[in-house]
C-alpha cells in the first residue's frame, strides 16, 4: 500500500471521528436547548409515582413495630424532612456550571468529572433494576390476591401474575418518555391516595373490633433479634423514600424549572406525608408488635375493600415500573455522544428501544420469579 493511500485512509478516519464529535455535541446542545412542557403539577405526580408506591410504605408499620413508637415516629419524620430538603437541594443545581443538567450522570460528571458519569450511571440502573425486582414481586402479590378472592381453588400461582403483569409493563413501556406518562403517574398518583385511604380506613376497622388489651407494642425478641429488626426497619424506612431521577423529571419541566421543581416536589412530600404517616402509626396502633411487613396481610375483613386496596396498589406500580424504565431510554439517548468510544455511533431507532425493552423486561421477570 503507498504512502498517499496510507495518508489518505488517516484522512478519512479522521473526518469520521470529527463528524461523529459534531453530531455528539449537536445532540448535546439539542436536549440543552429543548423546554421542558410539563407543569409543576406534572411534576408532583412524577415523583409521588416514583416514591411512594405501596411496596415502599405498606412496610412502614412493620417498620414502626421494629423500633417502638419513640425511635419509630422519629425515624419517619427525620428521613421524609431530610429527603424533601436533600431534593430540593438537587432542584437548586439544575443550572450548575452554567449549563442544564438533565440527568443525575450529567450533574455527577460536572461535579466530578468523566468517571462520576459512568458511577452514577451503573448505580442508577442497579437502583432501578433492584426496584423494579421488588415491585414487581409486590405487584404479583396483589393480583393473585384478587384472583385468590374470586377463586378461592384457582391453580394460577405468584409465578403467573408476575408474568401478566410483566407483559402488561412491556407493552405500557413503548410510551417515549417521561412526560408521555404525565396521565399515567397522575392516574397513578391518586391511586396512592386511595390504596393508602382505603388500606387505612380497613385497618381502623379492623384495629377498632379487635381485643386492644391484647396489642402489645414493646418490641419483642432478644437484644441481638431487637437490633438486627432495628437496622431491617431503618433500611425499610430509607428505602421507601428512593428517588434515583430527580434531574431527569425536571427536565420535563417548563421554565422556571427550578421554581416548578421545587413546587412539585413540596407537593409530592404532601402526598407522601398524608400517605407514609398516617398508614404507619394507624397500621402500628392497630395491630402493635403483631403487624405483618406487609400490612395487607394483617387485615381481614371487609375483604371487597382489601380488593379494592391490592388494585389500587397494581395500578400505583405500573407507573413507578414505568418511571424507572425510563432510565434506560435515557441513558441510551445520552450514549450516543459515545463518551467511551468517539469513534463510534450507536444506533438511535425504534427498533433499537424494542430490542433494549424486550431484553430489559424479561430480565425483571426472570429474577422475580425466582426471587
Amino acid at each position: 500500500m503507498s504512502l498517499n493511500s496510507i495518508g489518505n485512509i488517516d484522512e478519512e478516519e479522521r473526518r469520521e471521528d470529527v463528524a461523529v464529535a459534531v453530531a455528539a455535541v449537536e445532540r448535546q446542545d439539542s436536549r440543552e436547548v429543548d423546554e421542558g412542557k410539563g407543569t409543576w403539577k406534572h411534576a408532583a405526580f412524577h415523583v409521588a409515582t416514583t416514591i411512594a408506591t405501596p411496596a415502599a410504605y405498606a412496610p412502614l408499620p412493620f417498620a414502626l413495630a421494629s423500633l417502638g413508637w419513640p425511635l419509630g415516629v422519629s425515624s419517619l419524620v427525620g428521613a421524609t424532612l431530610a429527603t424533601w430538603y436533600s431534593s430540593l437541594l438537587i432542584a437548586s443545581l439544575w443550572r450548575w456550571n452554567g449549563k442544564k443538567q438533565i440527568t443525575y450522570r450529567h450533574l455527577a460528571e460536572s461535579i466530578f468529572g468523566f468517571w462520576g458519569y459512568w458511577s452514577i450511571a451503573f448505580f442508577q440502573q442497579v437502583a432501578s433494576l433492584g426496584n423494579n425486582i421488588a415491585i414487581q414481586i409486590a405487584a404479583g402479590s396483589s393480583l393473585k390476591a384478587v384472583y385468590k378472592h374470586y377463586h378461592k381453588d384457582g391453580t394460577l400461582t405468584l409465578q403467573h401474575f408476575i408474568l401478566f403483569f410483566g407483559a402488561f409493563e412491556l407493552f405500557l413501556s413503548q410510551l417515549p418518555d417521561i412526560h408521555s406518562l404525565r396521565w399515567v403517574n397522575a392516574l397513578c398518583t391518586f391511586s396512592t391516595i386511595g390504596f393508602a385511604g382505603t388500606t387505612i380506613g380497613v385497618t381502623l376497622y379492623n384495629g377498632e373490633n379487635m381485643d386492644r388489651k391484647s396489642v402489645s407494642y414493646s418490641v419483642q425478641g432478644s437484644s441481638s433479634l431487637k437490633r438486627f429488626k432495628a437496622f431491617n426497619a431503618l433500611g425499610a424506612i430509607a428505602f421507601s423514600f428512593g428517588d434515583a431521577m430527580l434531574p431527569e423529571i425536571q427536565n420535563t419541566v417548563k421554565e422556571p424549572a427550578k421554581k416548578n421543581l421545587y413546587k412539585g416536589v413540596s407537593a409530592a412530600y404532601t402526598v407522601i406525608i398524608l400517605t407514609y404517616w398516617q398508614l404507619a402509626f394507624c397500621g402500628y396502633w392497630a395491630f402493635g408488635s403483631e403487624v405483618q411487613p406487609y400490612i395487607l396481610a394483617s387485615l381481614t375483613v371487609p375483604e371487597w375493600t382489601i380488593v379494592m386496596a391490592n388494585l389500587f396498589a397494581v395500578i400505583q406500580i405500573s407507573g413507578c415500573y414505568q418511571a424507572n424504565v425510563c432510565l434506560l431510554r435515557e441513558q441510551h439517548a445520552a450514549e450516543q455522544d459515545c463518551r467511551l468510544f468517539p469513534s463510534q455511533k450507536l444506533p438511535d431507532s425504534a427498533g433499537v428501544h424494542l430490542h433494549l425493552h424486550c431484553s430489559y423486561h424479561p430480565h425483571c421477570c426472570s429474577d422475580a420469579l425466582f426471587w
